[in-house]
């Protein structure tokens, strides 16, 4: 059975990679959470998405450059919720039992912080989540930090039309990728286009379908029986999969 991943929590629902989000969508029977992480200049290690606060907070600039004062005062668009630690994340999902799916992000000129990979790791470890985490990223430089500060925690790369063009092709992204990680997230679009190039390498349990959120193209792509698909809507894609599954 496909597995149900909630998007940046689920960004359609409530704030993206905000508190509230992660508390909610623990109520769904989501079988992972998605979010990213950032390093600062002072240190932390916060989840956002962009590598700028402008799209997301009311603050504007850098992320990197984020102070800890200025975060704890830096609020999500929409919302009372402030940015938050990688670690108060984590103190509202550990004790959850879902999957978690960490991307580790690069900064605001596309370049990998320095020892993120040991520091997101570490924190993982810290709270005993390792045995249900997929660290993920783009960037193949960082997996291979990954597998070497932490080989015990799985990994899963992520790739779109863009990047696999820049990486000298889809098929080559994959033979590049395929022993690195345990799954390869592939972009919607540019999956359906390869599709029997991408199935004849690896097996539909790893690989995962991003980012949906019509209820036709979701329900295509339960229908082909891909092993994950992530959403910003979840809530719509475990509805759509529990009525498949009843009439299967």
């Amino acid at each position: 059975m496909t597995k149900i991943t909630g998007h940046r929590g689920a960004r359609n629902l409530w704030p993206e990679n905000g508190l509230t989000g992660f508390r909610n969508v623990l109520s769904l029977d989501v079988d992972a959470i998605e979010f990213d992480v950032h390093l600062t200049d002072a240190g932390e290690l916060i989840v956002i998405h962009d590598a700028t606060l402008d799209r997301t907070t009311g603050g504007q600039g850098a992320v990197r450059r984020l102070s800890a004062e200025d975060r704890i005062a830096t609020r999500l668009k929409d919302s009372q919720d402030v940015v938050p630690t990688l670690s108060e994340v984590l103190e509202v999902l550990a004790p959850s039992g879902k999957d978690l799916h960490v991307e580790i992000k690069v900064d605001e000129v596309g370049k990998p912080y320095p020892g993120i990979a040991a520091k997101v790791a570490a924190e993982i470890e810290r709270f005993k989540v390792g045995g249900r985490c997929h660290l993920t990223s783009f960037d193949t430089s960082i997996l291979e930090d990954c597998r070497l500060e932490a080989p015990g925690i799985a990994r899963l790369a992520s790739v779109n039309r863009d990047w696999a063009q820049r990486q000298g092709g889809l098929s080559s992204f994959i033979d590049t990728v395929e022993r690195l990680v345990d799954i390869v997230a592939i972009h919607h679009e540019l999956m359906d286009e390869e599709w029997s190039n991408i199935t004849a390498k690896l097996p539909l349990s790893r690989l995962c379908v991003w980012t949906l959120n019509d209820e036709g193209l979701i329900r295509d792509w339960l229908q082909r029986g891909i092993g994950h698909l992530t959403s910003d809507s979840p809530d719509l894609a475990l509805r759509l999969r529990a009525t498949l599954t009843e009439t299967a």
